[in-house]
């Protein structure tokens, strides 16, 4: 009995025993299983994230060379462009049309958009801005506005004024003196006009998409002797003896990518030209200028290319009498391959307000042009080419 006893104490021992080594195994197992489940996925989600970087690299890679390449091809693509108007003088026409409908008033949207769209913009500014001077006398014009309406070269994304021309001094030194300080305070670079010979004859340089433009201006039309600059100063910068204004150029071309020229000239209301226009104009290309704008007359005279350089007579008026007929501005592109193309951007004035022509009136502008301007063609859409 007590055999028996201890017998099945000893089963019961060693069943207790099997079952707790079962246990601790299967806890041991259970736990085991738990950490390596825990590493697996931990190594799932170390895989997953390194396959997301790749994945993202990749899609980055394209994206950075796309963009790249874009940028190739937008510098590769720049355009510069320089736009030119001819005389410009806010009339009291064009001041009450400002103080109404402010720059709406003097240039329409279609028109101005083309000026202000341009990287460089440059005008004749043939008046002085002041409140002060005493008029010229014996001058049938004079011309002189408030200072505050500077706000009209600035609203049209005016560069440069070219000064030099037979209504800048027409109250005077102090008047002048005046025209450069409202100029410089509203930002716009003037050249033809300064405090000495040096100043009046300087050179202005823009530099756009790393090609440096460069713009001289000059007068050969005075009323007096003593508004040239080197007679007194302030004063004007004259080309009646060209060999000034060809040292400036020569002077000034090792400076620039591209230089434009523009010379007060000729004679008033006529598209004939003077006898020194022509070979004076061809002296300044051969100096080495690569465009020469000519004004004064107010209205338009022809066009001649000469050494592959394009020479404008006159622009005519562009913002003057209550009604213009026909002017124009004029635009030059040029490529990052140093590639120049012309085009006209015909005009009309009405009420003093400037606006593009319409289609029938632009084909009249060309074929009056196209008369007078035998060394070149004229496009349809105002493209010139010799």
């Amino acid at each position: 009995m007590k055999r028996r006893k201890k017998t099945a104490l000893g089963i019961l021992s060693v069943s207790i025993l099997i079952l707790a080594l079962v246990i601790a195994g299967g806890i041991y197992f259970r736990w085991d299983e738990n950490i390596i489940n825990l590493v697996k996925e931990k190594e799932d989600e170390t895989t997953q994230e390194e396959s997301l970087e790749n994945q993202s690299e990749e899609s980055e890679t394209p994206g950075e060379e796309s963009q790249e390449m874009e940028e190739v091809l937008e510098e590769k693509d720049s355009k510069t462009t320089v736009v030119f108007t001819g005389d410009v003088e806010l009339s009291t026409y064009a001041q009450k049309n400002y103080d109404a409908k402010g720059i709406d008033g003097l240039v329409t949207e279609p028109l101005r958009s083309e000026l202000t769209g341009a990287d460089l913009l440059e005008i004749n500014n043939e008046f002085c801005f002041s409140t002060r001077g005493v008029q010229a006398p014996d001058k049938q014009y004079t011309f002189r506005v408030n200072p505050s309406y500077v706000s009209v070269l600035t609203d049209l994304g005016v560069d440069v004024a070219g000064l030099a021309n037979n209504h800048v001094l027409d109250f005077g030194h102090d008047a002048l003196l005046d025209t450069f300080t409202t100029l410089t305070d509203a930002g716009v670079e003037y050249t033809g006009a300064g405090n000495s010979l040096s100043d009046a004859s300087k050179l202005v340089v823009k530099e756009v998409n790393g090609k440096k433009i460069g713009f001289l201006a000059a007068s050969r039309v005075i009323p007096v002797a003593s508004w040239n600059v080197e007679n007194s100063q302030p004063g004007v910068f004259t080309c009646y003896d060209t060999t000034a204004l060809c040292n400036s150029i020569s002077e000034a071309k090792s400076q620039v990518d591209y230089l434009f020229v523009c010379v007060h000239w000729g004679t008033e209301h006529t598209d004939v030209l003077t006898d020194y226009q022509k070979p004076n104009a061809h002296a300044y290309i051969d100096a080495g200028a690569d465009g020469v704008i000519g004004a004064h007359s107010h209205c338009l005279q022809g066009i001649e290319y000469y050494n592959g350089k394009p020479i404008f007579y006159s622009l005519g008026n562009f913002i003057f009498n209550e009604t213009i007929d026909s002017t124009m501005a004029v635009k030059f592109t040029i490529s990052s391959d140093d590639q120049v193309s012309v085009q006209l951007l015909p005009a009309t004035a009405s009420g003093a307000t400037t606006s593009l022509a319409s289609e029938e009136k632009a084909t009249s502008i060309y074929n009056y042009l196209q008369g007078i301007s035998p060394t070149v063609t004229i496009g349809s859409d105002g493209t010139l080419s010799q």
